[in-house]
């Protein structure tokens, strides 16, 4: 007997329109300068009155049908009422009451590789608060805030989990593969560390020895994967302290510290009489059509695991190599160009995992084409470059998107097949080290790769290796 994590998500998606929920400003706030993509509407002048977005709608509905949600045919705003400054209104605009999207799920492995089926309670439509910058003064401990409103009114939509998450890695597997689907839909940059994909996690941990469940606490101001690991694992271990010492934690609202990879107490946690929700007299319900919801359907890209399935039947990748090349779309369509090129789709999956991933950037595309890819894959094939060569450049190549045949070129990086001179430096070898041609003989046949080494250095990496290979042994066998 131990002790249970019982974990639930809410989790904010920025939606990718041009304009914002109610207005047409321009939703592009990140690059903006301060307070300048704003208007009566999402500043709340007396008088502005909201008119939805259609694009933000069909956005919201895509994810709520990718991730196996019913999508309400009458769902309506609300107003959720609670005063702070980048809040102009002293309300936002949200769906409570009547949402537009439930019953969903989302599957994911838990931490044996075992598929786990994660419900998702509701998705709701919002409208996005400004941004407070804190400034502050060391030496004269004076402070101050600004508030930008570029933020308020951008679209928004909220995933609502049940409380099916077990682990700390389990919230981190399943916030990585939400923003995969809203990648691949095109509807949110997943951009966490921008805010355009932020995480308030609940958890709570259960005695299993008496069945006594602590409090609830949930943690915000989670911009990263791992930080949403970190910081559930850190709570996990704190409520435990707690309750083996015969307390309880309080039922509050914690923010995850990155400078002490800690969660200190921000405030009590609201219950939802706190935002005293009514019914938003300036907007009409949302009616959607079943035709409008199944057109949408039709628009839904092949998601994560469709594509996972595909390569693993149709390019007989193994499955985990088929589970990162489908994460990413822009890598998917990469290694699926690679593959029209050349064939040989596990010989491309492997360069695309090993090599392509280490150097590709979060937020950016590919910048090597796939066609140089394929050209030093056939360079490797006719051996004119060896693998440890292909390597070597392969970071300016990648970076420069350079075509490797005219690389290795002027550089005179082509490998040599020479047998006559790989045959000269391996008796060289064998001649300068009698003592390592002796273990050899005594059966030690691993100092091959001693002599491999000799011949490779002394031909900068050029000598063609499974020649060289070949060279040695037979001239071991024969010394």
């Amino acid at each position: 007997m131990g002790y249970r994590c019982v974990i639930g998500l809410e989790i904010h998606v920025q939606l990718q329109t041009e304009s914002k929920m109610f207005c047409s400003c321009s939703a592009n706030f990140f690059q903006a300068e301060p307070n300048t993509n704003i208007c009566p509407v999402c500043t709340a002048q007396p008088g502005a009155l909201p008119v939805l977005n259609r694009r933000a709608v069909e956005y919201a509905v895509m994810t709520a049908l990718a991730l196996n949600c019913r999508v309400n045919e009458y769902s309506a705003f609300d107003r959720k009422n609670y005063f702070y400054p980048d809040l102009p209104k002293g309300y936002q605009i949200t769906q409570y009451f009547h949402p537009l999207a439930e019953n969903g799920y989302l599957v994911i492995e838990d931490d044996e590789g075992i598929p786990k089926k994660v419900r998702i309670r509701r998705i709701h439509m919002e409208e996005d608060a400004g941004k407070m910058f804190h400034q502050g003064d060391s030496i004269t401990m004076s402070t101050y805030s600004l508030v930008d409103f570029n933020r308020c009114g951008v679209p928004l939509i909220e995933i609502v989990t049940e409380p099916d998450i077990s682990t700390p890695s389990e919230a981190r597997r399943f916030m990585e593969k939400l923003r995969s689907i809203v990648r691949y839909l095109g509807v949110s940059s997943g951009d966490m560390e921008k805010g355009a994909l932020r995480c308030d996690a609940n958890i709570s941990v259960v005695d299993e020895s008496t069945g006594k469940s602590s409090s609830r606490v949930e943690v915000k101001n989670i911009n990263s994967f791992k930080f949403v690991e970190k910081a559930l694992e850190y709570e996990y271990s704190r409520i435990v302290e707690s309750l083996k010492a015969g307390e309880d934690v309080g039922t509050e609202t914690r923010g995850w510290d990155l400078a002490t990879k800690t969660t200190v107490s921000m405030r009590g946690k609201e219950e939802e009489s706190d935002y005293r929700y009514f019914p938003e007299p300036d907007l009409p319900p949302l009616i959607l059509s079943r035709e409008e919801i199944e057109d949408l359907r039709k628009m839904l890209p092949e998601l994560p695991d469709e594509r996972k399935k595909r390569y693993e039947e149709q390019y007989s990748l193994r499955a985990y190599d088929a589970s990162i090349i489908a994460e990413r779309k822009e890598v998917a369509e990469y290694f699926e160009e690679c593959v029209k090129l050349y064939g040989k789709p596990q010989t491309v999956a492997n360069w695309i995992i090993n090599e392509v991933l280490r150097e590709l950037k979060e937020e950016e595309g590919i910048p090597l084409a796939p066609e140089n890819l394929v050209r030093m894959l056939k360079l490797l094939d006719s051996r004119k470059i060896s693998t440890k060569i292909a390597k070597d450049i392969f970071p300016e190549m990648f970076a420069k998107n350079l075509n490797p045949e005219e690389l290795v070129k002027e550089r005179g990086l082509e490998q040599t097949s020479d047998e006559t001179l790989i045959e000269n430096l391996v008796r060289k070898a064998i001649e300068e080290n009698p003592k390592t041609v002796a273990k050899y003989k005594a059966g030690k046949t691993g100092v091959v790769g001693f002599f491999v080494g000799y011949v490779m250095r002394e031909t900068k990496g050029k000598a063609n290796p499974q020649l060289v290979n070949e060279v040695v042994r037979r001239l071991l066998d024969e010394a």
